[in-house]
């Protein structure tokens, strides 16, 4: 089982890892914070640059906790928000599948790092090693939560700066239905 543990952890924790560091330095792809800051700014998640670093470290160092299985509820709680946040926010008005652009991806990262969370790292990990015993149904439940509450704090910045945004820049009327338009022949 602590192979399989390990096998988990390091390729999930390894990819969010550079995921994560696409966003910060440009790495592997990436557009780094300033080409991830825009878009995220664009998305609602403002000041998008300072976004794009929460979101990125968030990443790259729940993937790495995760991949050396040290302090794994708080690996777990980074990952699910990080993910919920995407989830939401990026994919989820295209539905389920990856192939649309939907939401697939970011909910197995999610809800593996959850399992890894109940289960905890396994007895090849920086938790073992040290002495930490953080597995079982408290550590996996308060790693869950604590995720879903940062992902609910920052989905309800992005709704409330949106809602601004409509305040500001109202959408347009209906010109045809608008009197001053009409036709006067």
């Amino acid at each position: 089982m602590a192979e399989g543990l390990l096998i988990i952890r390091a390729f999930i924790g390894l990819l969010l890892f550079a995921h994560g560091t696409q966003k910060l330095f440009g790495w592997y792809g990436g557009h780094g914070l300033e080409g991830t800051g825009g878009f995220f700014a664009s998305l609602g998640h403002r000041p998008g640059k300072a976004m794009a670093a929460l979101a990125g470290m968030s990443e790259a160092g729940g993937g790495l906790l995760l991949t050396l299985g040290l302090l794994t509820p708080l690996a777990v709680a980074m990952i699910v928000g990080v993910m919920t946040v995407a989830a939401i926010s990026v994919h989820g008005k295209n539905g389920l599948w990856a192939t649309n652009g939907g939401y697939e991806l970011p909910l197995t990262n999610a809800v593996v790092a959850v399992g890894i969370g109940f289960t905890g790292a396994g007895s090849w990990s920086v938790d073992n090693a040290v002495g930490l015993h953080l597995s079982g149904w408290a550590w996996g439940l308060l790693a869950l939560v604590v995720g879903l509450i940062g992902a609910s704090i920052q989905l309800a910045r992005v709704n409330k700066a949106m809602a601004a945004v409509e305040d500001t820049y109202p959408a347009e009327t209906d010109l045809a239905a608008d009197p001053a338009t009409a036709d006067q022949s």
